[in-house]
């Protein structure tokens, strides 16, 4: 159990039978009355949005979740699937469980999965992916590290922007938090 005043985002609860991630919160304190918890909540399972109310020390089931580390070893229509390489257990999720993250995931590629119970409801990927250029306009000699940016396209199809004097075949860093372009990668 875990009290509403020990809220912070991120932490995950049980309720309504589902799992439930803190987004929000904030603790009110009006001056007539007893004090309060207003939090908006994530589904874990679907992604809904919910804001809801506690009452300041009201207790709810903590959710327990279990991360393991998991490999993305390949793809079946729209279900993305990841082995355990330990136990050689597989899990499955669809794209749309992913979400936007599913633009950075590579076969290969090793993620957290995190369960509940038995069900699989998310996958981290990690803060920053190596990834190849398969498409953008060629460098053109004299632009510089500062000179600007232009869109290019990475071989799971994202789209980053890059300073002009990268070029097609280069193997770059990527920031999956904000998408943003952190540098060559050097082999």
């Amino acid at each position: 159990m875990i009290s509403s005043n020990d809220f912070r985002p991120g932490v995950s609860i049980e309720l309504d039978g589902s799992v439930w991630r803190v987004v929000e919160f904030l603790h009110v304190k009006p001056g007539k009355g007893s004090a309060f918890v207003r939090t908006k909540l994530k589904n874990a399972q679907n992604g809904s949005v919910v804001e809801r109310t506690f009452r300041a020390g009201e207790t709810v089931p903590q959710a327990t979740l279990d991360k393991r580390v998991m490999q993305h070893t390949y793809k079946d229509a729209d279900q993305f699937v990841f082995m355990d390489m330990e136990t050689y257990e597989e899990a499955s999720l669809s794209a749309e469980q992913i979400g936007e993250r599913v633009k950075y995931l590579n076969e290969g590629m090793e993620v957290n999965v995190i369960k509940w119970g038995e069900q699989v409801i998310d996958v981290e990927l990690p803060n920053s992916v190596v990834l190849e250029i398969i498409e953008t306009d060629p460098g053109v000699k004299g632009d510089t590290a500062t000179g600007g940016s232009k869109p290019a396209t990475v071989e799971t199809g994202a789209q980053i922007m890059v300073p002009l004097f990268i070029s097609k075949g280069e193997r770059i860093k990527i920031d999956t938090r904000n998408d943003s372009y952190l540098g060559r990668e050097k082999d």
